[in-house]
């Protein structure tokens, strides 16, 4: 199965938040000021060491499945303001889960060919609303995805269109230049062409020139029914800005584990 391969390491920090359509309210700004105050220091002086080193955002290696849940939510904000994104305070207090599979996320992550009904189904199925994921869509303002990934709106849209007429002509020229057809399976192009390195409302403008790399991205503007949101957030950084600090604390709210449902690993690497 293809998968998309993002630059920014908030996906990978909390992907799986949205898996367990439960809200929980253990989370607390503060819950380690007593047993361990520096942890947001210790863990923002890790990531931008990280952060600065060559190519830092085109492989992210150092967060993977093996980080606690708690620690990838303080990565996720850090992450977010080194590259020009908003600070905003964290909750903290996951736990980890009891088992981590490859099949507990199957049809449970939106795939770049979803329209919007598939979307905000995915998302409202976690408790997330419209606004929310159109907010969240707006990670796609850093990072890439390989040729195989879009390639069909390129070459394979639909019979007698084997291109997407909503793709901007200019930008699908750059497109078919960086990923012509049967690519290397390893080339890839930034999933925001003007602005690939930093976390800005880039990716709206984008959208209103039909230069969404994904279907799902496009689809956004495309709509009726969110073109007036994508407008809106397109017209104002400290606007996207705000309504992205809500919605990502939305989504860290979802699948919360307490009691029994999980523990805090002793070691990052293996369950408990």
């Amino acid at each position: 199965m293809r998968k998309f391969t993002l630059v920014l390491l908030l996906i990978l920090a909390i992907s799986n938040l949205t898996l367990f359509p439960r809200w929980g309210s253990a989370l607390q700004q503060n819950y380690y000021a007593n047993i361990c105050p520096n942890v947001e220091s210790i863990v923002r002086g890790a990531v931008t060491q990280k952060f600065q080193e060559p190519l830092m955002l085109l492989v992210p290696p150092f967060v993977s499945s093996s980080t606690t849940a708690s620690l990838r939510v303080v990565m996720a904000l850090d992450l977010i303001a080194l590259a020009g994104g908003p600070s905003y305070a964290v909750e903290l207090g996951r736990f980890d889960g009891l088992s981590s599979t490859a099949g507990s996320v199957v049809g449970k992550l939106p795939a770049p060919t979803f329209d919007l009904d598939q979307l905000t189904g995915i998302f409202g199925s976690n408790g997330l609303s419209m606004l929310d994921m159109i907010v969240l869509s707006a990670c796609h303002t850093v990072g890439f995805a390989h040729c195989g990934i879009f390639s069909d709106r390129l070459y394979n849209f639909a019979p007698g269109s084997p291109m997407d007429p909503t793709l901007n002509k200019n930008y699908a020229a750059q497109l078919i230049s960086s990923c012509p057809p049967n690519p290397n399976p390893s080339w890839h192009v930034f999933l925001d062409p003007v602005t690939p390195g930093a976390f800005d409302n880039q990716y709206f403008k984008n959208l209103q020139q039909g230069m969404g790399l994904l279907f799902s991205d496009q689809v956004l503007f495309n709509d009726t029914r969110s073109q007036s949101t994508v407008n809106s957030l397109a017209s104002s950084s400290s606007r996207f800005e705000q309504a992205f600090v809500v919605a990502i604390t939305n989504m860290g709210r979802v699948g919360v584990k307490t009691g029994l449902q999980g523990n805090i690993r002793e070691n990052c690497r293996v369950f408990n």
